[in-house]
């Protein structure tokens, strides 16, 4: 046997990586707007913590598969550090550094007590057996255990991994100490310590900062309001089914295999159990096939990307002829398709507000697990909408005083606050 055993793209210095050097580069751009202190940037430009882990796992077929896996604690200064667990072939160390990153920017912004952390396997979900997830999440939670726990850590779901993946991970995680820890991880079943609320949560958040955008447009949301969305996993679906239920038309959805466009309007439910069916969109019968690069450039007053990073770039940019991206994603779009954007008059709504809702009801629920009292869905969605449509406001309020575009002036609220925080706590030694 040759060659090396873990390949460079999945242990990638982050510094090189286009995804983490445009968070850095927009950080830079929102701190000099804020006149940060440099030394608060150059400790933000760099993870405060990386677990590197290999996961054996015993596959059905007996053969023994070694995956990659990551845990990334980007900043604890506001708290415990908080992000998903992404199951993806894409995993890397500077991808889940970005994503890092970018949770604490997210978290500082909404005003949550938390810092900001990624984990990720390398792996394909979609072909692995139930057994085989398993296994590889109890794995893949023992070699990390030692970084994570209800005061230090709190993982959730993200691409690939779900609330089932979270009641793994608690399990495994509570087998140490000989009795239940549901504070360990968000995102879990209702039965075993989840919140209600949490499911849509993500999907919610962005419809909220979507009602909000519409108010400042002077917008009605109706059903004349065409709608695409790029990823129908769980926020791009939830992110459709709420807009539907405002009255707005779901004209296109897509998954990895490309999407479909019914200009009256994609029937929702009826997608969902096709799905369901044939774990995918291509070849349902109600539209016509649209590719994912085409959906993007469809002729739609809201877009939805809610799939992978990277997706609209200084390549198609010029052609998207929406009036709002919502980003339902972590980083669909790139630096340098922001200001083709911002040029064109298209109103983004920048990640780290547009899909908080589910960091902020994994708050809600780690609050509720301490507490052992826990809130109705009503109050849930009342408290999101709060914390979501404030972090809106003053993301808004500083985006009309300095003339930046919405994802630099999210940056910088967020670098205000965190680096107050930081500036109070000081530097040891």
């Amino acid at each position: 046997m040759s060659g090396p055993l873990v390949s460079d793209d999945v242990i990638v210095g982050w510094e090189t990586h286009p995804f983490y050097s445009g968070v850095l580069k927009a950080m830079e751009k929102a701190g000099t707007a804020i006149q940060l202190d440099r030394n608060v940037y150059n400790r933000l430009a760099k993870p405060k913590r990386v677990l590197y882990v290999s996961v054996p796992v015993r596959m059905d077929d007996g053969t023994i598969q070694v995956f990659d896996g990551f845990r990334v604690q980007h900043n604890t200064t506001l708290g415990p550090a908080k992000g998903g667990i992404r199951y993806h072939v894409d995993v890397n160390l500077a991808e889940t550094s970005a994503l890092a990153m970018l949770m604490t920017l997210k978290n500082s912004l909404v005003g949550l007590p938390l810092g900001g952390a990624k984990g990720g396997v390398r792996c394909d979900p979609n072909k692995m057996s139930r057994r085989e997830k398993q296994a590889l999440t109890r794995r893949y939670t023992s070699e990390i255990s030692m970084l994570i726990g209800p005061e230090k850590d709190i993982p959730a779901p993200d691409i690939g991994t779900d609330a089932q993946t979270m009641a793994w991970l608690m399990d495994t995680y509570s087998t140490q100490f000989g009795h239940a820890v549901p504070g360990v991880v968000t995102g879990k079943p209702i039965e075993i310590g989840g919140s209600l609320g949490r499911v849509d949560a993500t999907g919610r958040g962005v419809v909220y900062t979507i009602i909000e955008a519409a108010k400042r447009l002077k917008m009605d949301l109706s059903d004349k309001t065409r709608v695409a969305v790029q990823g129908f996993g769980n926020v791009g679906y939830h992110s459709a089914k709420i807009l539907s239920s405002v009255g707005c038309t779901i004209v296109a959805v897509s998954d990895v295999s490309g999407g479909i466009y019914n200009p009256k309007g994609v029937n929702l439910e009826e997608l969902r159990a096709y799905i369901a069916k044939n774990r995918t969109v291509k070849d349902f019968p109600g539209g016509d096939f649209v590719s994912n690069e085409d959906l993007l450039e469809l002729d739609v007053d809201i877009l939805i990307p809610a799939a992978l990073s990277g997706q609209i770039t200084e390549k198609n940019a010029s052609k998207i002829k929406c009036k709002i991206i919502a980003e339902g994603a972590n980083g669909p779009t790139t630096p340098e398709a922001d200001k083709i954007l911002f040029d064109k008059g298209i109103f983004t709504i920048p990640d780290i507000l547009a899909n908080s809702g589910g960091v902020i009801v994994s708050y809600f629920e780690w609050v509720q697990g301490l507490q052992k009292f826990f809130w109705s869905e009503k109050e849930v969605n009342n408290k999101l909408w709060e914390i979501i449509s404030n972090a809106f406001n003053r993301v808004y309020d500083f985006h009309t005083a300095s003339k930046l575009d919405m994802r630099h002036s999210a940056i910088a609220v967020s670098l205000e606050h965190l680096s107050k925080a930081m500036l109070y706590r000081g530097f040891f030694p």
